[in-house]
């Protein structure tokens, strides 16, 4: 079993590694620190199983999960959060997560997890099903109405609430500062929001970011 490790922590990323490879049979063979990287090494390596921190710089897990599974549906996500959320909960496993954890398990709980998603079975951690009904695992509907952003909106919100400037977005991205611009607008017009407080408030209801930033 090849496994990934995407967090943005490296003592969390070292600590899940040593514990893994001490179980027979999983090897680590490769860690990444942010979504991006994730997405390219997911796309290289091709790894059976992807153990994805949810928040993480430049592209969250959420949307690394999408991006992954896009070019690959045969990896099984993990999602290991923090975030006991359960709209989170569901935006996961809408983008394919075949797991989702809570950074305060234990090992042994994340070992059943890997064992479950290797034989194509979904698990949740014990707090995370009391949020999840079972019979609702089909449909996944959101608890509340939310508008839809696209891919490159919601990137582009995750790097403006991380701090970056337009001009540093547009570089990173390889994009215009115009386009740039135009985009942070149309997205803060169709969520009727008019200031970067509400936005971060939005991007870390969302799971898009955290308040470690």
């Amino acid at each position: 079993m090849n496994i990934l490790i995407a967090d943005d922590h490296a003592i969390v990323r070292q600590g899940l590694k040593a514990l893994i490879e001490k179980e027979p049979g999983m090897e680590v063979i490769g860690e990444v620190e942010n979504g991006e990287q994730a997405v390219a090494l997911a796309k290289e390596l091709t790894p059976d199983i992807v153990i994805m921190d949810m928040t993480m710089p430049l592209l969250n897990g959420i949307e690394a999960t999408k991006y992954i599974l896009r070019e690959n549906p045969n990896v099984r996500i993990i999602a290991l959060s923090m975030h006991s959320n359960s709209h989170i909960v569901r935006k996961a496993l809408k983008a394919g997560a075949m797991a989702y954890l809570l950074k305060s398990c234990l090992f042994d709980e994340l070992s059943r997890a890997l064992q479950a998603v290797a034989a194509d079975t979904r698990y949740l951690s014990p707090q995370i099903e009391k949020l999840v009904v079972q019979s609702d695992l089909s449909s996944l509907k959101d608890e509340v109405p939310h508008i839809d952003l696209t891919p490159r909106e919601r990137q582009i919100l995750q790097l403006l609430v991380e701090g970056r400037s337009v001009k540093e977005i547009g570089a990173h991205l390889s994009i215009s500062p115009k386009t740039v611009d135009a985009t942070r607008r149309r997205m803060m017009n169709k969520l009727d929001i008019s200031n970067l407080a509400d936005l971060v408030r939005y991007a870390v209801r969302e799971g898009l970011t955290s308040v470690e930033f």
